[in-house]
């Protein structure tokens, strides 16, 4: 084979598919490529088919022009594939398995992947612990928003779904572990959700619903959900979540309405660096608050999940500090309630299986909570475009024809 199309990151707002060469088990050179990954050989690599690859909000940040992304980055960290080549040291992943690709990239051998922080893997990024396909100072490794892609380590970071039938059948569900998911999962997780909690989860895009349905899993008493865009508020009401409207004003006052008391035991931030403020400042960019407003909500000695995006560099930030990731943080609120907090990328590996045993045996419907909703591969620059606009769906690409109407 030869050829290959994909989805790559243009200019500021414009992504295009474009011809790119078929993965070879080396790293070439390419925009975003770290030069001392360049002629990476990849001998425990698969080369995949692609059945499915989402559109994720990261991406969004990227293809606004809020990242230092390249012109020309192939997109797409979340893949789900066939396995129609593996490299020479691969032992137990076969060619025609349907598998998971987490978006993190772990080699399975170093100190952090062997404590399970596969998030932050020692040895696949020259720059900085941490990995991802398709993603900006990630250390080149190119994006899946394309019919072929390379995962490297192949028996490490591949999970292997067991019935190809059912995978298939059940393919957009399944799609959703490679990130939103977990990350959602692992946002409730983090913040301490256990059976009986009261949750507010701040961002109704489809990171934030995958947070409040992992909270409804881990047994919470009442999952709040807030955000800007009405459409996404009617999303969240329809899954029976309560919902926060924050263009009303602050979420604390709405809480106390919905469960009588302004202080919820467990907060998950699904928004990020591009968070806007609440009631009459909706209006404007204002990146620290909705962690300023977390802490605000959070009862003392409750906790933060944090598996919104926050970044090093943000071309387009409110000013000099937001564009080098610095925000102003009430941390001394944070500290006199003995609050914590965990952030950074969630290590898929650590809750992929789980949740695809939950799928499979027809326990959560994740694909109907976020609204997947497919589209082929030549459509993407439009899928952006909605989503972009805050359509409340979760734009799952179909490259290869796997998924049928």
């Amino acid at each position: 084979m030869s050829g290959n199309k994909a989805v790559a990151y243009k200019e500021p707002g414009v992504v295009e598919v474009i011809d790119t060469p078929y993965p070879e088990f080396e790293l070439k050179d390419g925009p975003g490529v770290n030069p001392a990954n360049v002629g990476r050989k990849v001998p425990h690599g698969a080369i995949l088919r692609t059945v499915s690859t989402n559109i994720c909000g990261s991406d969004q940040h990227m293809v606004r022009g809020r990242t230092t992304a390249p012109a020309g980055l192939v997109l797409g960290h979340e893949i789900t594939g066939e396995v129609i080549e593996v490299g020479p040291d691969v032992e137990f992943v076969k060619v025609g398995d349907i598998v998971s690709v987490p978006f993190n990239i772990a080699c399975g051998r170093c100190r952090n992947c062997k404590e399970g922080k596969t998030g932050i893997c020692l040895n696949v990024n020259p720059d900085r612990p941490g990995s991802a396909y398709g993603y900006v100072d990630m250390g080149g490794w190119v994006g899946g928003q394309a019919e072929y892609v390379l995962v490297p380590y192949a028996d490490w970071n591949l999970l292997v779904f067991p019935d190809r039938e059912q995978a298939l059948e059940k393919i957009l569900d399944l799609t959703m572990l490679s990130d939103i998911f977990p990350t959602g999962f692992h946002g409730a997780y983090t913040a301490g959700v256990r059976p009986g909690s009261t949750v507010y989860v701040a961002g109704a895009g489809p990171v934030g619903i995958a947070a409040a349905v992992g909270a409804q899993l881990l047994g919470a008493a009442a999952v709040l959900v807030g955000d800007l865009n009405a459409e996404r508020l009617a999303q969240v009401r329809s899954l029976g979540f309560e919902s926060v409207d924050v263009s009303k004003g602050d979420p604390r006052d709405q809480i106390d309405q919905i469960l009588g008391t302004p202080e919820v035991d467990a907060a998950v931030d699904a928004v990020g660096f591009e968070a806007r403020g609440h009631g009459s400042d909706s209006s404007h960019e204002a990146p620290a608050t909705v962690l300023n407003s977390l802490f605000d909500v959070t009862a003392a000695g409750g906790a933060l999940g944090i598996p919104g995006l926050y970044v090093t560099g943000d071309p387009g930030g409110v000013d000099e500090a937001a564009k080098v990731g610095s925000l102003s943080l009430r941390l001394g609120l944070g500290w006199a309630k003995s609050l914590s907090f965990t952030t950074g990328q969630c290590p898929v590996m650590k809750y992929n299986r789980q949740l695809m045993m939950a799928i499979l045996h027809d326990k959560v419907q994740i694909a109907k909570a976020v609204n997947a909703t497919p589209i082929d591969l030549d459509d993407a620059p439009q899928g952006y475009a909605d989503f972009d606009k805050g359509a409340p769906r979760k734009y799952v690409l179909n490259p290869n024809g796997y998924i049928k109407s």
